[in-house]
């Protein structure tokens, strides 16, 4: 299988490069527009480099993986989703032109543009929102599904930017669309992890019936967790925290209040590196299965979606109908 990776910068060097360099009939090819960080990296996991879009296109990769800054994927994704190439996989956002805590209408609007011409070539455009694969969330899935639990009742959660999309996913991921949403925006700027951003709140229903409320800021301590979500059942509440931290279960119909916890030995780094490895497992095996990615283009645009009706709420100051005003 020949793989493509566009970005050779910390996430690919230090979450993607070494699980494709010990898998098995893998040949690796860059491209990355400092040629001596590409270079450095063929050199450490194997592979070769390409000087331009179009020599690594003429190669034919099998998949192609963006994983340059945000800010330039939509750059980086639209000559390889115009070639045809069969399949290109985002890392996330999907597409974020001033930063993961500024996606805009216009990021929004792009992504559309990227599945339209994805559509056209017929390539199979695929993210990757690897926090669906911490053992927290495989394990409050399947309690979900083993205990009466009933319907989700609602979501709510404190999110550091840094972790901001994949969270809005996790939200997707556990309780369906989002129908509406109001949103506002605190006066102060908040730094954190190199991200400048004022705080957001945003209240929302889902189309299930739902209500969720999200607090965004860059603001958190980094030693701190850096997400907490609670999602409340019918029938019991789930308490998620960190990077493959702790998850709480409150369970109705045992009346008991239980903490699962990962082992103590294994830093939130290590556990967030094994969740890339699962995420990637699960999509190459997708691809040598000829079956559709575990995690779609639509959940990319149903994360730009959500942030996109966000900031006209906060500029427009009103509730917005997601649906109707960015359909996808």
């Amino acid at each position: 299988m020949k793989i493509a990776v566009i970005g050779t910068g910390n996430v690919a060097t230090e979450n993607y490069l070494p699980y494709f360099a010990a898998q098995t009939g893998i040949q690796l090819g860059y491209l990355d527009n400092n040629a001596d960080r590409a270079r450095t990296a063929s050199e450490k996991f194997g592979g070769h480099t390409f000087a331009s879009p179009a020599e690594l296109i003429a190669w034919r990769p099998d998949a192609a993986f963006v994983l340059t800054n945000e800010m330039w994927h939509y750059d980086a994704g639209l000559p390889l989703i115009q070639a045809g190439l069969p399949r290109v996989l985002f890392e996330k956002p999907l597409v974020a032109a001033k930063g993961q805590a500024h996606v805009s209408e216009a990021d929004f609007s792009q992504g559309k543009e990227l599945l339209s011409r994805a559509a056209q070539t017929g390539t199979e455009v695929a993210m990757l929102f690897n926090y669906r694969f911490f053992d927290q969330t495989i394990t409050a899935r399947r309690i979900v599904a083993e205990r009466s639990f009933g319907k989700l009742i609602s979501v709510s959660g404190k999110i550091h930017y840094a972790c901001w999309s994949h969270c809005i996913d996790l939200v997707h991921h556990f309780g369906g669309a989002i129908a509406t949403i109001t949103a506002l925006e605190g006066a102060p700027e908040r730094e954190g992890q190199g991200i400048v951003a004022h705080d957001i709140v945003a209240a929302f229903t889902l189309e299930n019936g739902a209500t969720g409320t999200l607090i965004g800021t860059a603001g958190l301590k980094w030693q701190h967790p850096l997400f907490e979500l609670i999602l409340t059942y019918e029938g019991g509440r789930l308490h998620m925290r960190d990077i493959d931290g702790d998850i709480e279960i409150l369970d109705g119909s045992t009346r008991t209040h239980e903490r699962i916890s990962m082992v103590r030995d294994t830093s939130r780094w290590q556990h967030y590196t094994t969740s890339f490895h699962k995420a990637l497992t699960a999509y190459l095996d997708a691809v040598r299965a000829g079956k559709p990615a575990p995690v779609s283009e639509i959940d990319g645009l149903r994360e730009l979606q959500f942030e996109a009706a966000l900031r006209r709420s906060i500029a427009e100051k009103r509730p917005v109908q997601i649906a109707q005003e960015f359909p996808l």
